[in-house]
């Protein structure tokens, strides 16, 4: 049965500030924990009004501090504005504080804008074009040390840190398939290739030392609520929020509107239904229909569940309700 796991962007709402978006973090990840989610993945944005998880390992070294069992990840890291062994030392001192527990998601963008990533990198020499090979180096520093080996990974070096590739397009399937590693595709909100990439990643797929057979996690935004209505009241939050991202007006999440549909023009109605297409919204038998097409359309081995929601008790009812149409599923296969 697919596992089901969260993908938290720590949203920071209009009216709220980066130290309530962790707070609600941390709530969320406990709750999740306790309806049996498997991971708890945490994203690296820069310059986003609207996001608070840009130190993504200092978030998590937090969300680990405040729960017990439930993973904890990037999803993800993006390594063009990192060093391969600062990413190393990074989820190396998470592993040794939370043994088990810690996965590390790796993508190519900068996770912002061209301004911002110069201010991160200084210069923007190899980049997303250098990818691969960083990739190759940040498993070497998870390596055992060899004798004289002159720099090491301390922590790092030696631990079992499972690193996944992450990505929105062909590229990132290619890598993973290569180098014998887990797949996460980005289809809560780029799914134009997913098809196409994750069928890739399996037919091209060499097994390693870290990896035996393919393993697939589909990104998916769900919004669940007691009536149809209700979620979709609750999802133009998340709609308002695409809409000024892409029209190159980021700011934080806004509170839900009354009949967003008849705000939308055309084009605007069209961005959105392509770029959230992998969503399911609505109530209980709503969201157990789309899940259940979804996973049957792509044979995932695992779906991360996004949602960005407003009110924060409204977003842990939509991951409740989602965790039991969920296990309803799982006793239904």
């Amino acid at each position: 049965m697919t596992s089901l796991s969260v993908l938290d962007l720590s949203p920071i709402i209009q009216g709220g500030d980066a130290g309530l978006a962790m707070r609600s973090s941390l709530d969320l990840a406990r709750h999740a924990e306790r309806l049996g989610y498997q991971r708890f993945w945490m994203a690296e944005h820069h310059n986003m009004p609207g996001i608070a998880s840009a130190a993504t390992a200092v978030a998590l070294a937090y969300i680990g501090a405040g729960t017990e069992r439930i993973r904890i990840g990037s999803g993800g890291i993006m390594l063009p504005n990192h060093a391969p062994l600062m990413v190393a030392e990074q989820f190396g001192t998470l592993a040794s504080l939370y043994p088990g527990r810690v996965d590390l998601g790796l993508g190519r963008a900068p996770g912002t804008d061209q301004p911002t990533a110069h201010a991160l990198r200084r210069n923007l020499a190899g980049g997303a074009d250098s990818f691969p090979q960083d990739v190759v180096e940040l498993l070497h520093w998870f390596e055992a040390p060899k004798p004289g080996q002159a720099v090491r990974a301390v922590p790092g070096a030696g631990l079992e840190v499972p690193v996944w590739i992450l990505g929105s397009s062909t590229f990132g399937a290619q890598l993973a398939a290569m180098l014998g590693l887990p797949y996460a595709f980005a289809s809560h909100f780029a799914p134009a290739e997913l098809d196409r990439a994750i069928a890739i990643y399996r037919e091209r797929f060499q097994p390693s030392e870290r990896l035996a057979k393919p393993y697939v996690m589909l990104g998916m935004t769900v919004v669940a609520a007691d009536t149809d209505a209700q979620a979709r009241h609750l999802f133009s939050s998340l709609q308002q929020s695409f809409l000024a991202l892409r029209t190159g007006a980021p700011g934080p999440l806004p509170p839900p509107v009354e009949d967003m549909e008849s705000r939308l023009d055309s084009s605007a109605k069209a961005m959105l239904a392509n770029a959230l297409s992998c969503a399911a919204i609505g109530s209980p038998a709503t969201v157990k229909a789309g899940l259940e097409a979804f996973i049957a359309r792509t044979g995932a081995d695992e779906l991360m569940i996004t949602s960005s929601v407003f009110d924060h008790a409204a977003r842990l009812k939509s991951f409740e309700i989602t965790a039991q149409v969920h296990a309803d599923l799982a006793l239904a296969a």
